[in-house]
Order: structure tokens, then C-alpha cells, then sequence
């Protein structure tokens, strides 16, 4: 097959898939490296031909769009406090393992720092022990599943048996069995239950999320790795411990609640560490006119006023602004470029005050000065 010119169809370095599929987790797990495109000049880019130009910044856009994961301290903190967790629980079958509850706010790349750690523990499982079971079976070390709004019982059962790619067929316990089949035939040591504040519509409704997560703990011989946004603000780990609720007090003591900071750049060591953030991702940017200091110098305050210190905002604000940067010829990063380009409601909502407070110097991204205290907007 070819394109109307002659030339055979390119399709790129796109990778769309489900982690929440088998199929997809694999790709996500043992998928090949991205190769960074070349470094070119302006004169270079000049030179090539309009296809091969097309096929460059095709490849620098999905490039840009997927840096990352960034071996931040926080996300190194994080894995270090699944591991203790994770890779402690080697309890027999009869004992309850305790789980781990990540939760933190939207948009610190908790899922994403969860799934690297979920990739790096299936493959050095998989390093240990092989890929298949002694009986013959795949080995799947660690599963993904994602819960959506209202999900009941029967619900979680049925998503970790679309994951493993079994029929959904059945009620809770039908699910249920078939489900924990697999995860014993498959040696599965543990799963990650992310978006896990569905489980309960409101802050008043922690019983049932209780109930759902005391169920999974009782059912799976596995490792539950919860990850939500605003899970223990509901109570789950709290209430009942000193009132005789057993239920609360059962989960709170099973589940250790984790977190992923934000960067607050109020501290010194809150500035050198989002300094290095920016200087390992410009480092990845594919930009002719890209220069030392681009972020970490000339952008470092208004990258923080614009994405607030979240990384998912951060990332987010850098891909679009280096997709009108290549589009536009004007290939790199400054103010007047990136005021044009959208990013998400919270941050932009935040924007504002972060902005004032910068230019008022009450607050400064920089290393070796000092912000007054200044509450960051969540």
C-alpha cells in the first residue's frame, strides 16, 4: 500500500492501548524505549524535503507528548514506600496482606508513578521466577485496573476479569472466582486499584467504600495498591478506631496511606529540586532553538505560576507549548509563545494569585533566595 505520491504510509511511534487490558499492560511493561528524535538546526531543518520534515516533527510531537516518568525525589520517595510495603508482604496465603493507599491531589502523576512502580516490580518479578508458572501459565506479577463512577462489588470483580481477558459474564461470586483463578494460575502478587474514590459517591458514604475494599483484601491473596484523590478525607482510615466500629478499624489498620507532593518551592530544597525538574526535562525537549536555561532560568517562575507545582499541569503546559513552537517555526519556549497556549482549569485558576505573588516578590522559584510564607493554592 502507498500514499498518493507513491511513498509507503507512515504510521509513526503513536502506541494506543489500555493498561487496564492485559495486552496493553504488557506493552506498557516490557514496550521498547522511545528513540528521541535528532537534534537539527534551524538550517537543517530548512534543508529537508516537506515529507521528511513532516515525518521530524511528527516524530518530536509524540515524543514531547510523552516524557516521562521523571525519577523526581518525589516519585523516588513513593517507590521506595511501595517496595517496604509491597515487597514485605510475603505472607502465606492464610494472612491478610496490608495494603497501600496512595492519595493525593489531582494532577502530581500519582497514577503514572504508580504504574512505573507496578512495571519495574512485574519485570523484576518476571527476571526472578520466568515468564511462565510451573504449571504452564503466563506469569503476570502485578495487574491495573481502574474503577469508574458507582463501581459495586460486582463491578471490581468484573474489571480484573476484563483485564485478564476473562469473560464478564456471571454474578459478584461468579466473577469473583473466576477472577481469583486467575490470579493464583497467573502467580499475581499484586494489584493496583487505581481511581479508588468511586467507590463511594460522597464523602458520607465511607461505609461502603470500606465494605468494598475490606472485600477485595479478603478475597485476593495479593497486594492491594489503592491509589485516589481524597480517599482519607472520607474516613475510611479514621473513623471507628476509637468507637468500636470494627469495620473502619479493620481497614485503617490493614492499609498504610501514602502521598505524592507537591513542589513547594517555600524552601530551599523545594527550589533546587523543581530547578532540576526543569533542567531534566529541557534537557528532553527537541527544539532547534533550545538553549541551557530555557525552563530552569528564563521560565522556571512562570512555569510554576502556571502549573502550580503539579506535574501532570507542568507537562501538559510544556507538550502544547513545544507543539506551537515546531508548528509555528518558532522553536523554543519563551513567555509570548506560551501565554497563547491553554492549560487546565485548576492550574489556570490558580494562576492568578501565584502570579501576583511572584511579581510582589513574595515568592520565588529560584535557589538561593528566600519567599516569605505564602500558602500555595492545593
Amino acid at each position: 500500500m502507498s500514499t498518493a505520491g507513491g511513498l509507503a504510509p507512515f504510521e509513526g511511534d503513536d502506541r494506543q492501548y489500555s493498561p487496564t487490558r492485559l495486552a496493553g499492560w504488557l506493552q506498557e511493561v516490557n514496550g521498547p524505549d522511545r528513540v528521541k528524535p535528532k537534534q537539527l538546526t534551524r538550517a537543517q531543518l530548512a534543508s529537508l524535503s516537506p515529507r521528511d520534515l513532516l515525518v521530524h516533527n511528527d516524530g518530536r510531537e509524540v515524543w514531547h507528548a510523552n516524557i516521562g516518568p521523571i525519577d523526581t525525589p518525589q516519585l523516588l520517595a513513593l517507590h521506595d514506600e511501595l517496595a517496604e510495603i509491597v515487597e514485605s508482604n510475603r505472607h502465606d496465603g492464610d494472612k491478610t496482606k496490608p495494603a497501600a493507599l496512595v492519595d493525593a491531589y489531582p494532577g502530581l502523576g500519582k497514577s503514572t508513578a504508580v504504574r512505573a512502580y507496578g512495571c519495574g516490580l512485574y519485570r523484576n518479578q518476571v527476571a526472578l521466577r520466568g515468564e511462565t508458572t510451573p504449571s504452564g501459565d503466563r506469569r503476570v506479577p502485578v495487574i491495573y485496573i481502574a474503577l469508574s463512577g458507582n463501581t459495586q462489588i460486582r463491578g471490581l470483580n468484573a474489571s480484573i476479569c476484563r483485564f485478564y481477558g476473562l469473560p464478564v459474564t456471571g454474578d459478584a461470586d461468579t466473577l469473583a472466582e473466576r477472577a481469583v483463578d486467575a490470579v493464583l494460575s497467573m502467580k499475581t502478587t499484586a494489584i493496583i486499584v487505581d481511581d479508588v474514590h468511586f467507590l463511594a459517591g460522597s464523602r458520607t458514604n465511607s461505609s461502603r467504600m470500606a465494605n468494598q475494599l475490606k472485600y477485595l483484601s479478603n478475597v485476593f491473596p495479593v497486594t492491594l495498591i489503592y491509589v485516589g484523590v481524597g480517599v482519607q478525607h472520607r474516613g475510611i482510615l479514621k473513623e471507628g478506631m476509637g468507637h468500636g466500629d470494627s469495620l473502619f478499624a479493620q481497614f485503617g489498620r490493614r492499609t498504610t496511606p501514602l502521598t505524592l507532593r507537591p513542589f513547594d518551592v517555600e524552601s530551599e530544597q523545594g527550589r533546587l529540586e523543581w530547578r532540576t525538574l526543569l533542567k531534566t526535562i529541557e534537557q528532553q525537549l527537541v527544539l532547534a532553538e533550545k538553549f541551557p536555561g530555557m525552563l530552569a532560568e528564563d521560565l522556571s517562575d512562570y512555569l510554576y505560576a502556571r502549573s502550580t507545582g503539579h506535574f501532570a499541569s507542568l507537562m501538559s503546559l510544556i507538550n502544547r507549548g513545544c507543539l506551537r513552537a515546531i508548528r509555528r517555526g518558532h522553536e523554543r519556549l519563551d513567555e509570548d509563545l506560551m501565554n497563547g497556549v491553554k492549560n487546565d482549569a485548576a492550574a489556570e485558576e490558580a494562576r492568578l494569585e501565584l502570579d501576583a505573588a511572584i511579581k510582589a516578590g513574595l515568592l520565588t522559584t529560584r535557589p538561593g533566595l528566600r519567599s516569605p510564607s505564602l500558602k500555595r493554592p492545593a
